[in-house]
């Protein structure tokens, strides 16, 4: 039996809430390169900015009263599936935390959660540099995002529109 609870985060509690914006600044001071913390206006709108999309989804990995993880996840749609996609926007284990399995343990509440939503797929990005977030979603059945019938690979490609 595992020590970790995973649950859907109620973005109006303010356990969750509280767990979702210490999450993100420890994910913020993880970040490859540029580990930092988070700016005051993003944590000031972090919550009322999620709360205020509708395709939201995370999932928190609490052991005893203590956030250790979260799946911040949003809906989507495949205009080829003509279903539902659910995209893992991040994926934060503190690092004390990691190599317990919290990890695989969200990723699998995630596809149930995409299963029971009737996604077509569960998506996600990762930093080519991060060797053990890599292993782990090679290990559970993730691959590069080809399309069929189609030579070449699928790219994650961003423009910011404004400093964050």
């Amino acid at each position: 039996m595992s020590d970790f609870l995973i649950r859907p985060a109620d973005l109006q509690a303010q356990a969750d809430q509280q767990a979702i914006l210490h999450l993100t600044e420890v994910m913020s001071y993880d970040s490859p390169g540029s580990p930092q913390p988070l700016p005051a206006a993003v944590k000031q709108k972090l919550i009322q900015g999620l709360q205020a999309m509708p395709t939201t989804l995370i999932l928190l990995a609490w052991r005893q009263d203590q956030a250790v993880g979260a799946a911040v996840c949003f809906w989507g749609f495949s205009t080829f599936a003509a279903q539902r996609v659910l995209n893992v926007h991040d994926l934060i284990v503190q690092a004390e935390n990691r190599g317990q399995g919290i990890g695989k343990l969200l990723l699998a509440a995630v596809e149930q959660a995409a299963r029971a939503g009737d996604a077509c797929k569960v998506t996600l990005e990762v930093d080519e540099e991060n060797a053990g977030a890599r292993r782990l979603y090679a290990q559970l059945g993730y691959v590069g995002a080809d399309t069929p019938g189609k030579a070449g690979r699928t790219f994650f490609l961003a423009k910011r529109l404004a400093p964050v």
